[in-house]
């Protein structure tokens, strides 16, 4: 994709983000989806990122973005260490598998290391992002409480002197926490689609309950 661009989100592409976000993930992992309200929602949270919100252009329209908000691991001894996480990372389905998530994951990361933050610390499909430097969290030993380490937990280290403890608690952001009432309250904005069971739907079940062996 010689064409393709990557900037800065303007406010004016906001809404064609959301509309990317929600044909990217609708019925993905589950029926329907909500990453497209969380991404309305992230946008006026404390732990948005603004500075790290860009999308990808194909001929001037809008075909890709990527997302950040603030997070944190806090140490056995109570210690804090400031993280950043991405997502979600959304591309029109007809230019998935063509390089645009890649594109923005890289030119993102890139600036996160000017930026002086120890790591990036993400939920997702192992398969999708260990060819950018991830890996599980079990490495630093960076997991959820009571040494349990979920599979799709991945860490992109830039500074590993700042984790000097071998036990951390990863924390991200409460913006997470949604309501799915406003969820289907904010999903009527846009066309109509079918809710309906894909088999990626059960693929995300057990990744997302899955845990590597201490």
């Amino acid at each position: 994709m010689d064409q393709l661009s990557i900037r800065k989100t303007e406010e004016s592409d906001y809404r064609a983000t959301e509309h990317i976000t929600r044909e990217a993930f609708w019925n993905l992992h589950v029926p329907g989806c909500d990453e497209h309200y969380l991404l309305h929602e992230m946008r006026g949270h404390g732990d948005f990122v603004k500075e790290l919100d860009y999308v990808a252009t194909l001929k001037g329209n809008v075909v890709g973005n990527i997302v950040y908000s603030r997070s944190r691991v806090e140490s056995a001894e109570g210690e804090i260490i400031d993280t950043l996480t991405f997502g979600p990372v959304s591309v029109l389905p007809e230019y998935q598998k063509q390089g645009v998530g890649s594109r923005l994951i890289k030119r993102t990361l890139e600036i996160v290391r000017t930026m002086k933050i120890p790591a990036v610390i993400i939920y997702g499909h192992p398969h999708n992002y260990v060819k950018h430097g991830f890996v599980n969290g079990k490495r630093y030993g960076i997991g959820i409480g009571n040494e349990k380490y979920p599979a799709g937990l991945l860490v992109y280290m830039i500074d590993r002197e700042a984790f000097t403890n071998q036990s951390h608690i990863f924390h991200e952001s409460d913006l997470f926490n949604i309501d799915e009432d406003k969820v289907l309250s904010f999903d009527r904005q846009f066309p109509q689609k079918k809710r309906e069971y894909h088999y990626s739907q059960e693929e995300f079940y057990i990744a997302s309950h899955s845990f590597i062996e201490v």
